[in-house]
């Protein structure tokens, strides 16, 4: 008797212990799976939104409308179920960065803004399957990469001043068009282009009896897309105003372009 007396404070505090450490491991077991679905669970979730990356870096004029720009892409982004980074910094085309985006859009960038290796960098992108989209000065950049050159489609020559001018919807069932009044009467800058590659689909053309300054004559195009090296393009001349970032007809077809550089056009 007098022995389990003494044995009962033992097994007393041996039922204390169990008792504490299963509440411990169950606040474990809880705080793992916490853990891995933080860890899992919602990375998994953004991985199926599409990333695009606009970049917007200027070695020659830079245009005013670059802010309104990036606000508008980010809008659309958001309103339509993909992500969107914006940058200035060259140092962003790499392999291993560039791996994380679907469409790098090109906001009217100009002049020379990459060096050597990060345009190898954005060719093996381009290659690999992945999108490109180039607003109004696009056209106005890296005059010295050929493959680049025929990647936008065409290189800026001139343009006259800004003026209300009328464009030719040529393809109205394409996403980035199908909205659109065949004829659409718009203000902006009108670039006229040298090195116009041949294998360009036009969207949009520019009637050259509208406005003042035209010199690419009949067919003289604004808006186009194409499969390129492994990739797709699109390119749209419109955009140079503040006021195309709040057009809802623009940002449609910006919209379109930049679904057929994802591949989600059909």
């Amino acid at each position: 008797m007098r022995a389990i007396v003494v044995l009962y404070p033992y097994f007393r505090g041996m039922s204390k212990r169990l008792s504490m450490k299963k509440n411990v491991c169950a606040w474990m077991g809880l705080l793992l799976v916490t853990l891995f679905s933080s860890a899992f669970v919602l990375p998994h979730a953004n991985k199926d939104k599409p990333r695009i990356l606009v970049f917007s870096k200027t070695a020659g004029f830079r245009h005013a409308s670059i802010g309104a720009g990036k606000l508008a892409l980010l809008s659309l982004g958001k309103e339509n179920g993909f992500i969107v980074d914006t940058t200035e910094d060259a140092a962003v085309f790499t392999d291993k960065n560039l791996s994380k985006y679907d469409v790098v859009v090109f906001l009217s960038t100009t002049g020379h803004i990459l060096d050597s290796a990060q345009q190898m960098a954005f060719e093996r992108f381009i290659e690999s399957g992945k999108g490109f989209v180039g607003v109004h000065a696009a056209t106005d950049t890296e005059y010295d990469w050929a493959w680049y050159g025929k990647l936008v489609g065409a290189y800026f020559l001139k343009h006259p001043a800004q003026q209300q001018a009328t464009l030719h919807v040529v393809d109205s069932t394409d996403i980035s068009t199908r909205h659109l009044p065949t004829t659409w009467s718009r203000f902006d800058e009108w670039y006229n282009f040298k090195n116009i590659q041949p294998d360009l689909h036009v969207l949009i053309t520019i009637d050259e009896t509208s406005y003042q300054g035209g010199v690419n004559g009949v067919g003289h195009p604004m808006a186009w897309y194409h499969s390129y090296d492994g990739g797709r393009a699109f390119y749209t001349e419109l955009g140079h105003t503040d006021a195309s970032y709040t057009d809802p007809l623009y940002l449609k077809h910006l919209l379109g372009g930049i679904l057929y550089a994802l591949g989600k056009d059909k």
